[in-house]
């Protein structure tokens, strides 16, 4: 002890050595802990995605199967890749006239749209100007929906003709319509 009291800086020198280490060894004890509980966090993160993953591989074949069964249902919605684009266009135009002059309706414009590129889809569009019934644009519209490939209703726009009144008789009212429909062409 007395030596500790003639040297002070001895002392002090050979207790900063010694201590220096410990800390450094209490440091890295520290850390390694910490980046221990980060990866135990990461891991708990982790383990129901893995879950959910090893569900889709023990399900694979039914997984397949499902995808296999709606990518047939979809390409019965569709016009296939092989189809051109102006032959799908003209004939969506005359089977959409022929729909809704069969529904009753006078159809007096009509007017294949430009096509569009989308979600890897030709986007075919057809407009047509229709006069009639209320219940004829009601039954062309069920008519539309009901067709093959899928069409699907754009834009619609009705609005009232003025009807001359006439005494005798009773006054039906009739529309004009300006329907846009499309249909989806699978992107060759």
């Amino acid at each position: 002890m007395s030596w500790l009291r003639n040297n002070p800086r001895y002392a002090v020198m050979v207790l900063g050595t010694l201590a220096l280490p410990a800390l450094v060894l209490l440091y890295l004890a520290i850390s390694l802990f910490g980046m221990r509980s980060g990866y135990q966090l990461q891991i708990e993160r982790l383990e129901p995605r893995i879950a959910r993953l090893q569900g889709l591989l023990n399900r694979e074949e039914q997984v397949r199967e499902a995808a296999r069964v709606v990518g047939s249902d979809v390409l019965d919605l569709v016009y296939p890749a092989t189809d051109d684009a102006g032959t799908v266009s003209a004939n969506l135009q005359k089977n959409v006239r022929e729909i809704l002059g069969a529904a009753g309706l006078s159809v007096s414009n009509s007017q294949i749209l430009p096509v569009r590129e989308k979600d890897g889809f030709d986007h075919i569009a057809v407009k047509l100007t229709a006069s009639g019934g209320l219940p004829a644009l009601d039954t062309a519209l069920a008519d539309l929906n009901a067709y093959l490939p899928l069409l699907l209703l754009e834009s619609i726009e009705v609005w009232p003709n003025r009807n001359r009144a006439r005494k005798d008789e009773a006054e039906e009212q009739t529309i004009t319509a300006t329907v846009q429909v499309l249909a989806l062409k699978v992107r060759s």
